[in-house]
């Protein structure tokens, strides 16, 4: 596209000389600059882009878009917000492609990735043809791949480019986590959605947010852009759990648009009742637009009911018939690190799950407690650089259901190691637990999976939280390899056991 006409479109004054200059490509990284490439220098929270403009230009861009003026080889245009002028550019670049794609946004606090996939099973169930992008994987109609980026939500640009991708394939439903970063980082900005779907909303990520209030304002962002889409054959539709007080505020951001709500407690237009619960999964009953079926769901908890609900309310809105929800919903598959068995022929259970939040994790030990004859074992940690406040609150809720627990590290990044395992042991201290005898502390977390696994018995249930699908663990600003489910298997193997 010529620099002058993407410019154009996106507001933004075209320097003199530059018009007809090629733009292939954006780049908001220095080392993907190419030859042909736009440049946008974004501010992160370790490197400002805009002291790599000069090496952008050297590796070929053709102009810089930036927030002040500076030095770089190349005509720069300065822009008030660059995130902003980076989704704008980036919707541009890739010729609208939601403006044609129907989009579901899924966000809150937990559940998100198993409602994204719930959701395309739904709608491929119906006959569409979907993809999707989650922090463990992505779908492209019909293909997957991990997601190794460890974001939940990619940058504008990737977004755009999956969306673009995803029509040229013939897709007919795009399906996305949106997170709170994402939101108020402005990467969907651009994008959009017919439908909104919101799981629950508890403390998380308010080292960057700074109060729940902002933190929920941000959600509110996706519901907000319900109101700024085109007609695209299905009403735009507000998906909200009736079970989370926060829905009402929600509802009122979803200007214009219908709401829909889902819930098992409180009154909702897609009604579930637990009819019966074991370690297999539950049996649901789901009342909808004068309808009614009984779905036995192959996914433990209630919370798995809560986003098999979720799924089912964006099925209604998308027009798919409940007997065709029931029908998607009786096949789920447990998503890769939510609630996944290790299982080496040991006599004891490992699970391998994603909850990192007070609130997951005590979902899910609330959960195993019943459903472990034995010992409940844990091992879990706190991310570096993120919500302080958390961490001895993990400590907390693991020193209420669970017979011992490890405290290890996560993903240290830049913070100092020890001060991360001595305030999550604030919560355990906190609580009357004893270091040795109710719970170890041990930095390394390879060692510390090893010695839950040596310590199991039979009958036992060993949870190793936080981490789940997660293929690296972030030591400094370096990415080192990790797999959860592989260091479980491995400590399996030194216990003597082989699948």
């Amino acid at each position: 596209m010529k620099l002058g006409p993407l410019l154009d479109a996106c507001a933004m004054s075209v320097p003199e000389g530059t018009a007809a200059v090629e733009v292939r490509a954006l780049a908001y990284d220095s080392r993907a600059a190419a030859p042909g490439s736009l440049f946008v220098a974004i501010r992160g929270f370790h490197r400002d882009g805009h002291d790599f403009a000069a090496d952008a230009v050297r590796r070929g861009a053709v102009a810089v878009v930036a927030e002040r003026a500076l030095a770089a080889g190349a005509p720069v245009i300065v822009v008030p917000d660059t995130r902003a002028a980076l989704a704008d550019l980036a919707a541009e670049l890739y010729d609208h492609p939601t403006r044609r794609l129907r989009v579901v946004g899924v966000t809150g606090t937990d559940g998100k990735t198993t409602t994204v996939h719930l959701v395309s099973d739904v709608l491929e169930a119906a006959g569409e043809r979907t993809g999707f992008a989650t922090t463990v994987d992505f779908k492209l109609a019909g293909r997957t791949w991990a997601n190794e980026t460890r974001q939940s939500t990619q940058e504008a640009v990737e977004v755009q480019e999956f969306f673009s991708e995803l029509l040229v394939a013939g897709g007919t439903w795009g399906v996305l986590e949106a997170t709170s970063h994402a939101l108020a980082l402005r990467k969907l900005r651009g994008c959009d959605v017919d439908v909104a779907v919101f799981t629950n909303l508890s403390p998380e990520h308010l080292d960057f947010h700074g109060t729940l209030q902002a933190y929920l304002e941000a959600k509110g962002i996706l519901f907000e852009m319900l109101g700024r889409g085109s007609d695209k054959g299905v009403a735009k539709t507000a998906v909200l759990n009736s079970d989370d007080p926060h829905w009402r505020y929600l509802a009122d951001r979803a200007h214009g648009a219908r709401v829909l709500t889902y819930g098992i407690d409180a009154l909702a237009d897609v009604q579930g009742a637990i009819t019966a619960a074991d370690a297999n999964g539950s049996r649901v009953r789901i009342t909808a637009s004068s309808q009614q079926v009984d779905v036995a769901l192959p996914l433990v908890g209630r919370f798995n009911v809560q986003n098999a609900l979720a799924a089912a309310g964006a099925g209604v809105a998308a027009g798919v018939p409940l007997a065709t929800v029931k029908t998607a919903l009786e096949r789920a598959r447990p998503v890769r690190g939510r609630m996944e068995r290790v299982d080496a022929g040991q006599p004891f259970t490992v699970i391998v799950d994603y909850a990192h939040t007070p609130e997951s994790l005590d979902k899910v030990l609330a959960l195993l407690r019943p459903l472990t004859r034995g010992r409940l074992l844990a091992v879990f940690g706190s991310a570096g650089e993120r919500d302080r406040a958390k961490r001895p609150r993990l400590a907390e809720v693991a020193a209420r259901y669970a017979d011992l627990f490890v405290i290890t590290q996560e993903d240290p990044r830049l913070e100092d190691r020890a001060s991360i395992l001595r305030e999550i042991e604030a919560g355990a201290i906190g609580a009357g637990k004893r270091s040795g005898s109710d719970y170890l502390v041990i930095d390394d977390r390879a060692q510390a999976v090893r010695e839950a696994i040596r310590r199991a018995r039979p009958g036992d249930t060993v949870l190793l939280a936080g981490k789940g699908h997660e293929g690296s663990i972030i030591v400094g600003e370096e990415k080192l390899p990790w797999d959860e489910a592989g260091a479980a298997r491995d400590a399996l193997r030194d216990a003597g056991f082989a699948a």
